[in-house]
């Protein structure tokens, strides 16, 4: 058994970290609360931007240190809403054709990204997927303490993750698939024997040209250009 590995943001969903996390902040018991967080987001807009031109594990931590001393019931009682307002109808079209695909080739499917897993288990169950591999908070008597729990979950160290997830589900990398939209995450998808890039950014679609990786386009289809890729003998 093989695993296609997920990134989320931009590759499967038109979303970013940015959009939830607007929901979450402004979404609070006292609406004086939620305005002040806020504003201290977009105060802090221009560091995180710099930040993430950097070193994205940076940037998360940056832009997740705005929900300290929000309480877990909260995150839990917005996720449903979070998803439905800014996650479900930003699924690009061709999503859920490709995830069945890796299925139907007997690929066990994982999201690796950096959203926080209140986000990604509603999605996890519109896709009918098991595993993820998400941000998560750091909670402490029921309380977001601003900060992240090890690993975050962003750039190169994806590639890490991907590989210890692999060796402990007994995967073989070689016949592992990846897929991305950005060129942060080559890491990632130089890791595997298969890598796709979906919906490339500028640097990833020429790297991507360069060394003759497949290219997806799931805005209308989730087919890629030319012949598919999956196969039962591959992921066997």
């Amino acid at each position: 058994m093989s695993a296609a590995y997920f990134d989320v943001d931009g590759t499967l969903v038109g979303t970013n970290l940015i959009h939830p996390t607007i929901m979450y902040l402004a979404n609070q018991a006292s609406p004086i609360d939620g305005a002040k967080r806020l504003g201290k987001a977009v105060l802090q807009a221009p560091a995180m931007w710099l930040a993430e031109k950097r070193d994205r594990r940076l940037f998360n931590e940056m832009l997740f240190s705005h929900y300290k001393g929000m309480s877990e019931d909260r995150m839990v009682a917005l996720s449903q809403e979070v998803f439905e307002s800014m996650v479900l109808p930003r699924v690009f079209k061709g999503t859920l054709q490709l995830v069945q695909k890796c299925q139907d080739a007997g690929m066990r499917v994982v999201l690796v990204t950096g959203s926080l897993d209140y986000t990604m288990k509603p999605l996890c169950r519109h896709l009918g997927i098991t595993d993820m591999i998400t941000n998560r908070l750091e909670m402490k008597r029921g309380y977001a303490t601003g900060k992240l729990l090890r690993p975050v979950v962003a750039g190169p160290e994806k590639a890490r993750i991907i590989a210890e997830d692999a060796k402990r589900h007994g995967h073989d990398l070689a016949l592992c698939h990846a897929y991305s939209d950005s060129y942060s995450d080559v890491p990632m998808l130089s890791l595997v024997g298969h890598p796709f890039c979906i919906n490339p950014d500028e640097k990833l679609e020429r790297l991507a040209k360069a060394y003759d990786w497949p290219i997806l386009d799931i805005f209308s289809s989730g087919r890629r250009e030319g012949e598919t890729p999956y196969s039962r003998e591959e992921s066997s």
